[in-house]
């Protein structure tokens, strides 16, 4: 593929067909136990490649796509809020599917399911580990062997994230866009008579500015594991042909070091992540999210033997402190320059 229609609409990465994504800087959690939900503590920023061609690698150049800052060990998770129509959505770490455990693919599969379904799947925070969990996003340098990449394949060699989405099929697209309209008429109906709809979720802000000169070797970060939390990865009930063979759009994200990033772009990164101790004792909010109609996938066994960044890196001396139980909030029962598209 060599052209793309992956737009930034702020900091939001908006794919054809109508999947959105943004990146959600988080606190990071505890390499033991399992935890509920952490919360989002504003956007990372987003930049295309190609606005920074005179101070990114040449590899970079090469893959095209776009990039943010990430601080070490620093914890994320994406969010697909905003997403318009149903997306079967791809997510790679180091080109291995974070679902599936398997080698990056430009096909859906379902045995395992190499996908996460939008909208249903509300954030993906970390990689399937089955039985109603997930193990969080941190990022870690390349060469270390740290990362997801580096466990499941034996090499680093591409780190960053990267990001596939395919749309419904004509048949099916159609289908769901008349239930949609009786839907949305239904809930005229209901207004009209008193009825009153809602939902819920946690959030986001973010930064912004051009650029500097003299390109030269980047730090390259992909993503390695930490803690364990509550979060579901859903099966797709779907057919798998209802979705389109190929692609609609694809592209490739670059994690960068915080002074790589002021070089690269000339902003200042943002500031290192809050103190999670101090943010749990100032009461602030971590999430319990539960959808009744929906069914969890079951571990795969690439990633189920895949090592925390700890065993790397070091113990993580971070205090921390469990949140009291009022603390954890039940959640539920565009336009802009085209983004560029490379080799990988």
């Amino acid at each position: 593929m060599t052209g793309t229609s992956v737009r930034i609409d702020g900091n939001r990465l908006l794919l054809p067909g109508g999947a959105a994504v943004r990146f959600i800087r988080t606190l990071r959690l505890p390499e033991t136990g399992t935890h509920p939900l952490p919360p989002g503590l504003g956007e990372f920023p987003v930049r295309r490649v190609a606005d920074y061609a005179g101070t990114v690698p040449e590899a970079w150049r090469a893959r095209g796509g776009v990039m943010l800052p990430v601080y070490l060990r620093e914890a994320m998770w994406l969010s697909f809020a905003g997403t318009t129509e149903p997306a079967a959505l791809q997510v790679g770490v180091g080109k291995v599917c974070a679902v599936s455990g398997r080698p990056w693919s430009d096909r859906l599969a379902r045995d395992p399911q190499n996908y996460v379904v939008l909208p249903r799947q509300p954030w993906l925070d970390g990689i399937n580990s089955g039985a109603g969990t997930v193990r969080q996003f941190v990022a870690v340098p390349l060469g270390m062997g740290a990362t997801v990449e580096g466990q499941v394949t034996g090499a680093e060699v591409w780190g960053g994230v990267q990001l596939q989405a395919f749309p419904l099929g004509e048949a099916a697209l159609a289908r769901w866009r008349e239930e949609e309209r009786r839907r949305a008429e239904t809930a005229r109906r209901a207004a009209r008579s008193g009825g009153a709809y809602g939902a819920a979720m946690p959030m986001a802000a973010a930064p912004a500015a051009p650029g500097a000169a003299g390109a030269r070797p980047a730090p390259a970060m992909g993503l390695g594991v930490g803690g364990s939390m509550r979060q579901e990865v859903y099966r797709d009930e779907r057919p798998l042909a209802d979705w389109a063979e190929r692609p609609a759009g694809r592209v490739f994200v670059h994690l960068v070091t915080p002074p790589q990033w002021r070089h690269i772009t000339g902003e200042a990164p943002p500031p290192s992540p809050v103190d999670r101790a101090a943010y749990t004792q100032a009461g602030l909010p971590w999430y319990d999210y539960y959808d009744q109609d929906a069914h969890d996938l079951a571990p795969t066994e690439p990633l189920q033997d895949v090592k925390p960044v700890g065993d790397w890196i070091g113990d993580d001396h971070e205090p921390w402190q469990t949140p009291a139980p009022q603390q954890v909030r039940p959640l539920k029962d565009a336009p802009g320059v085209p983004v560029e598209d490379g080799d990988w």
